[in-house]
């Protein structure tokens, strides 16, 4: 189902009613990038659905038929994910969410936006204090490994990839919930740079419903999590998402089954 204010996420392009995070998928997504399958909310019916209105919470149901649960649902507020301002850890994301969870788990993702923190983020960056959120909701992946790529080192700007990973949903390595795998590698994917971190705790998905955290074995938590021939997709990755969506850019990526998945794309907030 496709309306004004709900659509598949590769339509979603108007960042002022879908946001910035949904614009960006869509933009990806039309250009063949790996990205799962999913809807975006716009804020009107994102504001209708945390309200309770019975209308918006079927129209949102009906456009989630076309994409198969569990869901990851996330937030795309508007002027979120840009140079100035990521908001990265300051909106919630909810993971492994069953069809009957969906409306909840966007009322939780509204409340996120118009939290304490989340405000004075707002004002430190010089961001408009009105909270507008739209909201992407995707099918989860159940990534066997999966984290973050700077397609530029975001410490000292080196023309050079620096990725973070981790065992399972990339949740560990955003949240800090370990201690992730570090890489640097040079443009044309080879590694300059293999630094193994702790990764003893993973979140994975469960029976194919819900998400669950387990302690990672002795033998995995020090082993690197990504080999060679990764490190060299991710690589690749990033020049796509260069081409397609500009230089400078922040990923989260997963591998699920031997796949590589684009989870999310921004500009890199120095």
């Amino acid at each position: 189902m496709i309306t004004s204010d709900v659509c598949a996420l590769a339509l979603a392009v108007d960042e002022q009613l879908f946001g910035g995070k949904a614009a960006q998928l869509a933009v990806a997504a039309a250009a063949g990038l790996p990205v799962p399958a999913g809807v975006a909310l716009s804020d009107p019916l994102v504001a209708a659905v945390a309200c309770g209105d019975p209308d918006a919470v079927a129209r949102m149901h009906s456009a989630l038929t076309a994409v198969a649960p569990p869901y990851a649902v996330r937030s795309s507020a508007i002027g979120e994910d840009s140079k100035l301002a990521s908001f990265a850890g300051q909106h919630a994301t909810r993971l492994g969410v069953g069809p009957q969870e969906v409306a909840e788990a966007v009322r939780q993702v509204v409340a996120s936006a118009a939290s304490a923190s989340a405000l004075a983020y707002r004002r430190r960056v010089g961001v408009e204090e009105e909270t507008r959120t739209g909201v992407v909701v995707q099918q989860l992946v159940p990534a066997d490994v999966s984290g973050v790529l700077f397609t530029r080192n975001p410490l000292d700007g080196s023309d050079e990839r620096v990725i973070e990973a981790s065992w399972g949903l990339g949740q560990v390595v955003v949240e800090g919930l370990v201690i992730p795998d570090r890489f640097r590698v040079e443009r044309g994917g080879r590694a300059l740079e293999r630094v193994a971190g702790h990764k003893d705790v993973a979140i994975e998905l469960f029976d194919g419903d819900g998400i669950v955290e387990h302690p990672v074995s002795a033998a995995r938590v020090e082993t690197l999590c990504l080999d060679d021939d990764q490190l060299a997709e991710l690589d690749s990755l990033a020049s796509s998402c260069e081409q397609v969506l500009g230089h400078e850019r922040d990923i989260e990526f997963a591998f699920a089954a031997g796949a590589l998945y684009l989870l999310q794309s921004r500009p890199l907030t120095r």
